[in-house]
């Protein structure tokens, strides 16, 4: 990966007119045994890798108008952070790839889960937060286009952002520091959905079924619609070639990558937006909307998993169990299911979804 030298960067700005053009302000280092820290942002008027790399190099009026960016000032600011706290690296993705190469584009989001997680410490950037402490009580007037809350919270990418790093520091607009993950995992809890083990220790920290990791991207926003898929590769374990231009089949083509690597029936409990009829992937992270209180738990060499019942009903609303074939597909063995309405959970499509797809061929779901 490429870091940015805080101390380079901080040089070159402090002394602008005499730093000279050859001046590298980015390294390529190995995640795996650097100290870095790490920035998750929002996107706005950012400064990309060329005009980072070629800074010194160009007119005066060219330079100064980069300089004045937003996404510039938040560079500078989040080098500055990074050398209170002790780092010498820093990654920032609008600089840090240079996007004119798709194999290096690609390779960066397929490496981006790994590279949060293994950095020391992720600066959160809230830019529309102007007060010195962090928003604890939804504002529909103030965050009028982001359900209540600060936008971070509905952007697709910020949802690995926030689960993959040890350490997440949340800052305001002016760079105050206004609170950390671990403290904060009640109430980011109330706006993600996250359960708080996971925000504190990690993916590891539950046994997450399938839908209930979906469900967290079901209100997330993406600019290309192919991220709504590229930017959960991370959370399940799965890597696949970016195909730009493919639309929602990304969704499709991450679905039959997470059912290759898991086991795990809840892929199929997803409940449409709107009625349709064809396939039994869903079409879009919202089809899961309603799958936060899914469970999964291991019985042997079996797999349950836990639809809830609505409100004011004891048990689960239905439960399935399957047991592992040759190849390692999936049938199912077991099903016990109980009349019940839930609106949210079309229990029977789920069923049948099931059945229609490990009875069969793994092929069919294309």
């Amino acid at each position: 990966m490429k870091l940015l030298d805080v101390a380079a960067v901080l040089g070159r700005e402090a002394d602008i007119y005499q730093t000279d053009p050859e001046h590298e302000v980015l390294k390529e280092l190995d995640d795996e045994g650097t100290r870095y820290a790490i920035l998750s942002h929002r996107w706005g008027t950012e400064v990309g890798y060329e005009e980072m790399v070629g800074l010194m190099k160009m007119e005066e009026r060219k330079r100064d108008e980069i300089r004045q960016r937003s996404g510039y000032q938040k560079i500078i600011e989040g080098c500055k952070q990074a050398m209170k706290d002790g780092y010498e690296w820093l990654w920032i993705d609008t600089c840090c790839i240079d996007k004119r190469s798709s194999s290096e584009l690609s390779e960066a989001i397929n490496s981006m889960y790994r590279w949060y997680r293994n950095a020391q410490v992720c600066y959160a950037y809230l830019n529309d937060v102007d007060k010195p402490v962090f928003p604890i009580e939804r504002n529909d007037s103030k965050f009028d286009k982001s359900n209540g809350w600060p936008e971070w919270f509905v952007r697709g990418w910020t949802l690995q952002e926030l689960i993959a790093p040890k350490q997440v520091e949340f800052f305001n607009d002016h760079w105050v520091p206004v609170g950390d993950k671990g403290r904060l995992a009640p109430v980011l809890r109330d706006i993600t959905g996250i359960p708080c083990e996971v925000l504190t220790s990690g993916l590891a920290a539950k046994r997450l079924s399938v839908a209930q990791i979906m469900s967290w991207a079901a209100e997330r926003k993406t600019t290309r619609v192919e991220d709504r898929a590229y930017s959960l590769m991370g959370l399940f374990g799965v890597n696949m070639p970016m195909l730009y231009g493919e639309g929602k089949k990304a969704f499709q083509r991450l679905q039959l990558e997470i059912i290759r690597v898991s086991s795990d029936h809840s892929i199929f409990a997803w409940n449409p937006q709107k009625p349709r009829t064809g396939s039994v992937l869903a079409e879009d992270p919202g089809d899961f909307q309603h799958c936060g209180r899914f469970r999964k738990k291991y019985l042997g060499h079996s797999l349950r998993i836990d639809i809830p019942r609505s409100k004011g009903q004891v048990g689960p609303l239905a439960q399935t169990r399957c047991v592992a074939q040759r190849g390692g597909l999936p049938a199912i063995s077991h099903i016990h299911y109980q009349q019940c309405r839930y609106p949210s959970v079309p229990t029977r499509h789920l069923l049948s979804r099931l059945s229609v797809s490990f009875h069969g061929h793994i092929g069919m779901l294309q």
